[in-house]
């Protein structure tokens, strides 16, 4: 089975097609905005990406979130759920964790179906 690979960099792809199946990398947002603002940049880049492998926010399978505190929980949900199809909504796992730097709030993989 073929291999995919796109916005490939030197350490990392930001999306690896193999299968039926792309894997995102870890998406941060706009450094330094609101937690909204990040939210939303985030999900843009979601939607460029599954574009870019053939696919659309429809067909995600599981979304992994990071946030850098729990209290940006509800901040962070409001733009999900304005942004994900009622209907479509992918297994779903949030959780706490230090993120690449203290300008970041948010960090979201994905993995969906082509």
């Amino acid at each position: 089975m073929s291999i995919r690979r796109i916005d490939v960099g030197p350490r990392m792809s930001q999306a690896v097609v193999h299968g039926n199946t792309v894997y995102l990398a870890g998406q941060v947002g706009t450094p330094n905005q609101s937690v909204a603002v990040q939210t939303r940049s985030i999900l843009a880049a979601i939607d460029g990406l599954l574009a870019k492998a053939g696919t659309d926010k429809t067909k995600i399978l599981q979304a992994i979130i990071w946030l850098d505190d729990m209290a940006n929980f509800a901040e962070m949900n409001k733009e999900w759920d304005a942004w994900v199809p009622q209907g479509h909504t992918p297994a779903r796992a949030t959780g706490e964790a230090k993120l690449a730097g203290p300008e970041y709030n948010v960090e979201i993989i994905v993995t969906a179906a082509i």
